[in-house]
């Protein structure tokens, strides 16, 4: 065969080639043979069988009966399992105001500012642990044998973990993190290691890890005005949320005389949801409250957080001090039987305004609050009992299957706005 006619034949069987890359119904046929002779019989045999071999090989296949079987199996393991590792449900709920109180004339003479009231800001969420129990016990001791074992009193059940114990103290918080905590101590919470597990491992406790930034004046209001107000906001966050009284259900009676007399409808809004909770107002939205004859604080409170203070636009002469922290209660069922501790994880954000003097009227050693609102982690997911009501091991155990989005506790870097529902959490 000469150079020139090898081409010739190859370039016929190419032309085809191109043409066949298209799906087709039909086998080839021999109308589909290129009219060139110079192409021996035996060549487009060869390459028809060929074809109609990758055609054959390329076709999608249906997946037998088994396939589909074992595929839909691993699935539904894989869901069952997604669920029993995070735990159960969640719940939130809000309140939104902008219509201010009734004050006198010449009291904050401005624009209309933000106000709590019973239909709408002091927003609540709670979010409840609740998870398959067995399941997860059996996954702790297969994958995590000492883990299993902190759960038992004595020295079967200590964490000899070193970061357990030798956890460093994190720097405080200047602005918004950017992602939720990763480090934690190993080990499950007891009563002699209530924060085993938990990032709160490395916070501060108490009062003293909330700090006011330094005071400057801000959108016209004076520095001893910004200053009254940060101390004002840190006095409030602190009676209303560590006060021992106060956990134990007791009236937060330093709390409710911080706020500004001339808020009645928000002091007459609080006073009823302490003296009688409903859904729509219960105390818990604004102050942490336990049941004493059910669970005892079995360690100190750590906390974490920031206060930022931000001019208002628009108007002079007024400003807003921002704060957000989250405090960790480690909790024990009353009367000191039960080693067990279950953290319940509460999230306040509060926002107080600070005046100048010399343009509106404000009442001296008391707060104006404009906005308050809360996440409550680790609770039974009910509104109207006016406590929060940590979940236990065997409370898991009892609830109902988890559902609903997923959400850690401890990720500072969210906001709290969103619709109120019940969820999970992933760990506390």
């Amino acid at each position: 065969m000469s150079r020139d006619h090898r081409w010739r034949t190859l370039a016929a069987y190419d032309r085809h080639r191109e043409k066949v890359r298209e799906p087709v119904a039909e086998q080839p046929s021999e109308e589909h043979r290129p009219e060139s002779s110079s192409l021996p019989d035996d060549v487009w045999e060869k390459f028809v069988e060929d074809s109609e071999r990758d055609i054959r090989a390329s076709a999608p296949k249906e997946p037998s009966a088994r396939a589909r079987m074992v595929t839909e199996r691993l699935r539904a393991m894989d869901e069952a399992q997604a669920r029993a590792a995070a735990g159960g449900k969640r719940r939130t709920g809000g309140k939104r105001r902008t219509a201010p109180p009734a004050r006198p004339d010449g009291w904050r003479a401005s624009p209309p500012l933000r106000v709590l009231e019973r239909p709408a800001s002091r927003r609540r969420r709670i979010w409840s642990v609740a998870g398959i129990v067995v399941a997860v016990a059996l996954a702790v001791v297969v994958v995590n044998p000492s883990a299993a074992l902190s759960w038992l009193p004595g020295s079967l059940g200590e964490d000899e973990t070193p970061a357990a114990a030798d956890a460093t103290p994190l720097a405080p918080e200047t602005g918004r993190p950017g992602a939720a905590p990763s480090d934690a101590p190993a080990g499950t919470p007891t009563r002699a290691k209530p924060y085993a597990g938990s990032p709160a491992a490395r916070w501060e406790a108490g009062a003293d890890a909330i700090r006011p930034p330094a005071a400057k004046a801000v959108g016209g209001v004076p520095a001893d005005r910004i200053r009254a107000a940060l101390n004002g906001t840190k006095e409030f966050l602190v009676a209303a949320n560590l006060d021992p009284a106060v956990l134990k259900g007791e009236r937060p009676v330093k709390a409710l005389d911080l706020v500004d007399p001339a808020e009645k409808e928000y002091l007459a809004d609080l006073r009823d949801a302490l003296r009688e909770p409903t859904e729509k107002n219960d105390p818990v939205w604004t102050f942490t409250r336990f049941d004493p004859a059910e669970v005892e604080l079995a360690g100190e409170v750590r906390v974490r957080g920031r206060m930022t203070v931000e001019p208002v636009k628009g108007t002079a002469g007024r400003a807003v001090i921002k704060a957000d922290y989250t405090f960790v209660y480690p909790m024990a069922r009353a009367g000191g039987g039960d080693d067990e501790v279950s953290r319940a994880v509460v999230r306040r954000t509060v926002e107080v305004e600070a005046v100048d003097p010399a343009r509106f009227q404000a009442a001296e050693g008391h707060i104006w609050i404009t906005d308050v609102n809360g996440e409550i982690s680790n609770d039974d997911c009910r509104d109207g009992d006016g406590v929060i009501r940590p979940q236990f091991f065997a409370d898991r155990h009892r609830s109902s299957e988890p559902s609903g989005p997923r959400r850690d506790p401890y990720d500072r870097s969210r906001s709290l706005d969103g619709a109120a529902d019940c969820g999970v959490v992933t760990r506390t």
